[in-house]
Formats: C-alpha cells, structure tokens, sequence
C-alpha cells in the first residue's frame, strides 16, 4: 500500500496567490525592465512612467503565472513534483484563478494605455505572447523559447514606454533575456524530463535527454551573453556596466557547473539563487553606469 499524500498546510488566500504567480520570480525580469528605462531616458525615468511600468509588469506576469496554472492544472495534479500548487490541491479554487486572470490582464491593458499610444496598441500581442506560452508544451519543444520571448519583451516594452518607439538597443537587450531564460528553463525543465515524456509533453530535455539538453542551455546562455555585450557596447557602456556584463558571465557559469544530468539536486540553487543575483547584478552595474556617465 503506498504511503498517503502529506496534508497541505493551511495558508492565508494572500500568501496563496501570491505562491500561484509565484511573485519572487519577478526578480528575474523586472531588473531588466528598469535597465532598459533607464538606458532610454539617459537618466531616470519620470516617476509616472516608473509607476506605470511596474503595474504593467505586475499585471502581465500575474496573468501569465495564473494562466499557466489554469492550463495545467490537470498535468500539475499528475506530477508528484507539482501536485501541491495551489489549484490541484484545491487551496485556490479554479473560478478564483480565471477571475484573478482576467483582472491581472485588465491591470496590464490599463497601465498600457496610461504610458502611450503604442504600449497600448501592442498590449494585446504582449498579453497574447505571456498567455500562449502556456499551451506551447503541448506542441514544440521550443517552448523555453517561447517563455523566454514572454520575458524578453520586457525591456522593449520598458523602452517604448519611455520613448514610444523602438530602437535596435532595447532589441538586443529583449534578444538576450530571452536566451538567457530559454537557458535556464531547459536546466529546470530537467526536473520533469521522465513525467513530460512520459505524458506526451514537449521540451528539450525530454526530447534530446539530460546531456544534450544541458548543451543546449550553455549554448542558449553563449548567446544571451554576446548579446548582452553588444547591448554594453551599443550603450556606450563604461566601466561599471562593463563589470555587469562581466557579473552575469560568472553567475552563467555557475549555473553550469552546479548541475549536472545525474544530479540535479542542485537545480534551485542554479534556476533562482544564480538567475536572481544575475538580474539584480546587470540592473544594478548598467542603471548606476548610465546615472554617473550623465551626472
């Protein structure tokens, strides 16, 4: 007889939702959000505009993250790794999910339309990027693409909100978070490389296994760091940013040699611990680079 599922701690509805979108990953775009406001203004932004984009990144992530737990919600409940969030385990109620949807992709449209005319126009493609991601496991392998599209817009829209328009900078910028998502959802994917292939759901590891995926990854992360240095060079980056580049290499690095395909007990430590200081680091390096180069 197998041994019964451990209960579920009570938890207050607050901390629940904010376990459902899970609101600490925030750190991973939102660092490179600023950035690139920063980049567009020369200096920093308005505070009406700093405002407006942090409710746009709150309310797309929070539609996205929900979105997501709404769509797997059947396959989360099949996957020991998963089956506690909060949906499956009847925390949150399914009817609470969509209505908190729905008002996150409405806080998203709002803000949109109180930056300028094209963030609002291109509210529903973004909202359309972030919310498709979800069902794209179920047909492509590509799907860490995908999500990291999903991030990478980030910075794009960060600058569009500042300037109403779009340059190559905030391109490349969008181009390497996007691989550098890309490269860490492949070693998180790791967890579930026997479940997906199990179910018939898509994604790098479960197609090529542990050690072609991992290959994979660093080649997604090689990327994502030539293009960071094209955006320091693009920039007129000085010192200071040049040291964040430099940062996020090592923490890449790191990431790589934490984990390994008969190991992946460390796979945490690599997807949020390296990934957040990483964020934290370019943001932090380029933003203080642009306000000292313009004081």
């Amino acid at each position: 007889m197998s041994a019964a599922a451990p209960p579920v701690a009570p938890r207050s509805p607050l901390a629940a939702t904010l376990s459902m979108i899970r609101f600490s990953h925030t750190v991973f775009a939102l660092p490179f959000a600023l950035l690139s406001a920063v980049l567009a203004a020369g200096a920093i932004p308005p505070l009406k505009t700093i405002l407006f984009i942090l409710l746009a990144m709150v309310g797309a992530r929070s539609a996205a993250m929900s979105f997501n737990r709404i769509a797997d919600r059947d396959v989360d409940a099949k996957n020991p790794r998963t089956a506690a969030r909060e949906i499956p385990s009847g925390i949150l109620s399914l009817r609470f999910a969509i209505l908190f949807c729905a008002a996150s992709s409405a806080l998203f449209v709002f803000a949109a339309s109180q930056l300028n005319r094209l963030c609002l126009l291109l509210s529903p493609v973004a909202l359309a990027i972030v919310l498709g991601y979800s069902l794209t496991k179920r047909f492509s392998s590509l799907s860490h693409l995908v999500l990291g599209l999903s991030l990478g817009i980030a910075p794009a829209g960060a600058w569009i909100a500042v300037t109403g328009s779009l340059t190559p900078l905030p391109a490349v910028l969008s181009l390497s978070v996007l691989f550098w998502v890309a490269g860490f959802d492949v070693i998180y994917s790791l967890q579930d490389e026997a479940f997906d292939r199990a179910h018939g759901l898509r994604s790098i590891p479960a197609g090529l296994g542990a050690p072609r995926a991992l290959l994979v990854s660093a080649l997604f992360h090689a990327a994502s760091l030539a293009l960071l240095f094209a955006v320091f060079v693009l920039a007129g980056g000085g010192p200071l940013f040049g040291a964040g580049v430099v940062l996020a290499g090592g923490f890449l690095v790191r990431q790589h040699a934490i984990v390994r395909p008969g190991d992946l007990s460390r796979v945490d430590a690599a997807f949020f611990t390296a990934n957040g200081w990483l964020s934290v680091a370019v943001f932090v390096c380029g933003a203080a680079d642009v306000l000292l180069r313009a004081g």
